[in-house]
C-alpha cells in the first residue's frame, strides 16, 4: 500500500530499440520493438527485479507501450498508459531531415530559456514541461513509498527531467546522450522532484 507521507521513486526509462515506416526523416510515428529493443527491455527488467517495481507506465506511442507490456509481462505487474510522456513533437517540421535547422533553432531556444518559442504545428518548450511535470505527478501519486517504472523518450526525457529536478543543472543531459532502456532514478514528492542518478554516454553508438 502507498505511503501518502513518502516520495514515490520513479524509474524513468527510454524505451528498446525501435523500427520506424520512414527512419531517415523527421516524424511523429509511434514506431515499434525490434528484437534487439525487446531484448534490452527483458535485461532491464531482470535487472529491476529487486527493487519491487509496482508497476509499470508508459506514453502512448507504439514504441513506449510494447516496451511497457515486455517489462510487465516480466515483473509480474501491470502496465499502463499516460498521456503526457509522450516525445516532442516534430509538428509540421515531419519529412524534413533529423538536422533540419529551423527545429534545431527552436530547441537551442529552449535551451537558453525561451520556452515560449514553438516548434511549427507543435508545441512550446513550456507545453512540453507542464505537460511532462503532470503525467510524472500523477503516476506519483498513485503510487507514495513504492517503485515504479516509466518508458518514455530520449528527446523528452533529456528536456524535462533536469528542468523539473531541484538539485540538478537544466543541462544535465545536454552532453549525454541516453542509450535505450537507460534509467534516470527520480523521487516525486508533493511539488518536490529530486533527480537521484542520471544516465547516459558520450558515445552516441552505444545502444
Amino acid at each position: 500500500m502507498s505511503d501518502l507521507h513518502c516520495p514515490a521513486t520513479l524509474l524513468v526509462a527510454r524505451h528498446g530499440d525501435a523500427g520506424y515506416p520512414h527512419p531517415a526523416v523527421l516524424s511523429d510515428d509511434g514506431g515499434w520493438l525490434t528484437d534487439s529493443g525487446r531484448a534490452q527491455v527483458l535485461e532491464l527488467a531482470g535487472s529491476l527485479r529487486s527493487r519491487n517495481v509496482a508497476a509499470v507506465y508508459t506514453s502512448r506511442l507504439q514504441r513506449a507501450v510494447e516496451s511497457g507490456v515486455v517489462a510487465a509481462e516480466a515483473l509480474g505487474v501491470a502496465s499502463r498508459v499516460v498521456d503526457g510522456l509522450e516525445e516532442l513533437s516534430v509538428g509540421a517540421l515531419a519529412g524534413r531531415e533529423h538536422d533540419d535547422p529551423e527545429l534545431l533553432g527552436v530547441f537551442e531556444a529552449w535551451r537558453a530559456g525561451h520556452l515560449g518559442t514553438v516548434v511549427p504545428g507543435g508545441e512550446s518548450g513550456r507545453a512540453v514541461l507542464d505537460r511532462y511535470r503532470a503525467a510524472v505527478e500523477e503516476i506519483a501519486d498513485l503510487h507514495r513509498g513504492e517503485t515504479v517504472l516509466v518508458f518514455t523518450h530520449g528527446g523528452v526525457m533529456s528536456f524535462a527531467v533536469p528542468r523539473m529536478g531541484r538539485n540538478v543543472r537544466s543541462d544535465l543531459a545536454e552532453q549525454l546522450y541516453l542509450p535505450n532502456c537507460a534509467v534516470a532514478e527520480v523521487l516525486v514528492d508533493a511539488d518536490d522532484v529530486t533527480v537521484v542518478s542520471w544516465p547516459g554516454s558520450t558515445d552516441r553508438s552505444v545502444v
